[in-house]
C-alpha cells in the first residue's frame, strides 16, 4: 500500500462527511425539518405520483439521515455501511430531481459526493487508518 493512502482517505472522508453533515445541520437547525419537508418534498412533488405520506416521511427523515451519516463518515464509524446508505440516498435524490426535471444536471452536489463515495469504497481496506473503525478493530 502506498504510504499516502491513509491521509488521502482521511481527507476524502472528512470532505464527504462535512458535505452531508452540514447539509443535515442546515436542514435540521437552520431551515427546520418542517420547512424542508413542505418546500422541497410536498410542494416540489405535488404534481407527481409519489403519495404525500411518503413525501412527508422522506422529507422529515432525510435531514436527520444526512446529519447522522455525515457525523459517522467524519469519525469513520461503520464506514462501509454508511457509505452504502448515502450512496442510495443519492440514487433517491437523483430520481427525485430527474422526476422534476428530466435533464437534471448531475454535475453539482450529486456527482461530487458520488465520486467521493466510490473512491472511499474502492480504497484499500487498510487505508482507513485514521478512524474509529480502525481503533475499534485494533482493540479487539
Amino acid at each position: 500500500m502506498h504510504t499516502n493512502w491513509p491521509i488521502v482517505h482521511l481527507m476524502m472522508r472528512l470532505i464527504l462527511g462535512l458535505l452531508f453533515f452540514m447539509a443535515g445541520y442546515w436542514k435540521v437547525f437552520i431551515l427546520s425539518v418542517k420547512t424542508h419537508t413542505e418546500k422541497f418534498f410536498i410542494e416540489g412533488f405535488a404534481e407527481h405520483w409519489i403519495p404525500e405520506w411518503l413525501l412527508v416521511t422522506l422529507g422529515y427523515g432525510v435531514p436527520y439521515f444526512e446529519l447522522i451519516t455525515g457525523f459517522l463518515i467524519i469519525v469513520g464509524l461503520q464506514l462501509r455501511a454508511t457509505l452504502i446508505g448515502v450512496g442510495f440516498l443519492l440514487v433517491m435524490t437523483t430520481y427525485g430531481h430527474t422526476l422534476q426535471q428530466p435533464l437534471f444536471d448531475i454535475d453539482g452536489h450529486t456527482f461530487t459526493r458520488l465520486i467521493l463515495i466510490v473512491f472511499l469504497l474502492l480504497a484499500p481496506l487498510d487505508a482507513n487508518r485514521y478512524s474509529l473503525d480502525f481503533l475499534l478493530k485494533r482493540r479487539s
